[in-house]
């Protein structure tokens, strides 16, 4: 089956175009040319030339009298005026009398100046334009001024790249990307049995857990070309252009098989069509393009698609299918193992001391992503050169995670005494509420340390290992802990305050999603209130139930936060000799570590 193609404009339409150039050249620009340069004198000094006999030829018209000069080189024109003697005068002192002084061009010279000259002009500038679009588009692509053409990166193996040595807590999707790069050296092996790999391979997760940093190391790994692609660079103000450079992009691809190309962010042109009207045709237009190129009629063999996203549920199901992306590789926040590998992966680059634990790092800093582990590394050596250190320590990496989470200890903030005496009853009302429930995590740290977040003090917990499932009375007991900050100040001052609008945030959101998502209330038992969507970005929610239902959840959990509260509460009465104690020992240390809590605690 022969291709369809448009077909081309015919040779008269360019003809045509040369034409009507020629033509406005003829009328407009030809008599200019033609003419030689005539000043314009007054009268005076053409009779001063007169009678200087300066004046060549002279010809007397109906309105106006041109003359040259002795030499011939310069043409003048002056006004005609009423005067009897001017001719005598002008035969007297040798003026020659013509009609022909402004001289018409050749026959030949009309013919070159008004034809040749112009197609030369015409030529040339299609020349330049030509080059100018080559050297943009990279050579071999017409489109104008590369508008529709691929901007796609072309990446070669090199030594100095990124290795799947260094990426490090995602071994599940360095396996299945370890498959391709097998599959692209050795495809016999794979032929053999029947098997093919898969056309499209989808990446998601969170933010900084490294989906971009995996397709870097494919790139380092694979000796094949790689094309690297924003999905929002397919975006163009003009109609068309997207759905151009998906064109361009593929057609390069092919040429280039096998290769792997890789579009981060597909998100930006992969959108679920909604047919509404109004809708984004450009973005529309692309993504249908894009379909037809990985699963079309052609087909694409030998060109393997990875793409990256942190919204694959607003992705259009036509791109999601099997012969499409026939697999998807979650990469998400690492485990403790995960952390550690990390760290070390990220602690090449630094110089260590011998008492760098980086276990215990990672069990602070639970739920870091991979970005924020890098960070962490990257402060703790900032933190050491400050310091006029040339080591980074165990002390500078907690710190770095401090930094992180809670920002930088704010030096000219100056709390009051009966603040700084609230902020300690608050802390260890946590701590304190945390360390008496046997299922809350043991305490790390307490400081009244003001930090450029805002926290004017924080209470730090670490998990002894992984932790992948929460129990109903976890959860309960995590409550309790968010409600001891101000239950120990009602105890210790029978007042509160605004420092605990995080916790009532965060305990709130915990005792919602008990009812509403995890099926822990009696009166609703299995049934979700909730839908949660954008689950990689902040995990928004919304109700999907009515109104009286609404009501009832919005009691059942002002019952349930309330019911923690009292716990809370009761707890640190019947503690209440340790907090006065532990609450003056912070009031006066202002940071005491977790092993110094226990000890006071378990006198």
């Amino acid at each position: 089956m022969n291709e369809v193609q448009n077909p081309k404009k015919p040779f008269y339409y360019y003809y045509g175009i040369v034409f009507i150039f020629i033509f406005l050249f003829n009328a407009l620009l030809l008599p200019q040319i033609a003419k030689r340069a005539v000043k314009e004198v007054d009268y005076g000094t053409f009779m001063k030339m007169t009678y200087d006999q300066e004046i060549g030829e002279v010809e007397i018209q109906d309105n106006q009298i041109l003359f040259t000069n002795k030499e011939g080189t310069s043409v003048y024109k002056t006004g005609l005026v009423q005067d009897p003697g001017l001719t005598e005068r002008l035969y007297d002192n040798g003026a020659a009398f013509s009609s022909e002084i402004v001289e018409e061009m050749s026959p030949l010279m009309s013919f070159f100046v008004g034809w040749i000259l112009p197609m030369i002009i015409f030529i040339g500038i299609g020349q330049l334009l030509s080059r100018q679009m080559m050297k943009k588009m990279g050579g071999g692509n017409s489109m104008m001024f590369g508008m529709g053409g691929s901007k796609a990166k072309v990446y070669v193996k090199s030594s100095q790249g990124i290795h799947f040595s260094d990426v490090a807590g995602e071994d599940e999707a360095k396996e299945n990307l370890a498959e391709i790069i097998d599959y692209l050296h050795n495809p016999d092996k794979y032929k053999e049995i029947g098997a093919s790999m898969p056309k499209g391979i989808l990446l998601v997760g969170p933010p900084g857990t490294g989906k971009t940093m995996l397709a870097k190391a494919v790139a380092g790994e694979a000796d094949v070309p790689f094309f690297s692609m924003s999905g929002s660079e397919f975006v163009e103000m003009f109609v068309g252009m997207g759905a151009s450079k998906v064109r361009d992009l593929f057609k390069q691809a092919k040429e280039k098989a096998p290769c792997i190309v890789f579009i981060d962010e597909i998100d930006a042109i992969g959108k679920k069509r909604d047919g509404q009207i109004g809708g984004n045709d450009e973005r529309e237009q692309t993504l249908n393009q894009l379909l037809t190129e990985m699963d079309g009629f052609e087909g694409n063999n030998g060109v393997i698609i990875l793409a990256a996203t942190n919204r694959p549920e607003s992705l259009d199901p036509a791109l999601l299918r099997p012969g499409r992306f026939d697999r998807r590789v979650p990469v998400e926040l690492p485990d403790l193992k995960g952390r550690e590998e990390i760290l070390k992966v990220h602690a090449r680059k630094i110089k260590l001391s011998e008492d760098a634990d980086f276990g215990k790092i990672a069990r602070m800093a639970s739920g870091a992503s991979g970005a924020e582990l890098a960070n962490i590394i990257n402060e703790a050596a900032l933190r050491a050169v400050r310091d006029g250190r040339t080591f980074v320590g165990q002390s500078d990496l907690e710190e770095s995670i401090e930094v992180v989470i809670a920002g930088y200890q704010k030096k000219n903030a100056i709390l009051t005494d009966k603040e700084k005496r609230i902020v300690a009853y608050h802390e260890i009302g946590h701590a304190l509420v945390a360390a008496k429930q046997s299922n809350s995590a043991p305490v790390q740290k307490i400081t009244i340390v003001p930090r450029t977040s805002g926290a004017l003090g924080y209470t730090m917990q670490v998990e002894e290992g992984n932790h992948y499932l929460m129990s109903k009375e976890e959860i309960e007991n995590k409550i309790a802990t968010y409600t001891g900050g101000r239950a120990a100040e009602e105890i210790a001052f029978g007042s509160v305050t605004t420092g605990a609008s995080n916790d009532i945030e965060q305990a709130t959101k915990l005792a919602r999603a008990m009812i509403t998502r995890y099926g822990m209330s009696k009166d609703f038992d299995m049934v979700a209130m909730e839908t949660v969507t954008n689950q990689y970005l902040g995990g928004d929610a919304s109700l999907a139930c009515s109104v009286e239902t609404q009501t009832k959840i919005d009691t059942q959990v002002v019952e349930l936060v309330k019911h923690q509260h009292e716990k809370a509460g009761q707890i640190l009465l019947e503690n209440k000799d340790k907090l006065d104690e532990l609450a003056q020992f912070l009031y006066e240390k202002e940071t005491i570590t977790g092993e110094e809590f226990m000890e006071i605690l378990n006198r």
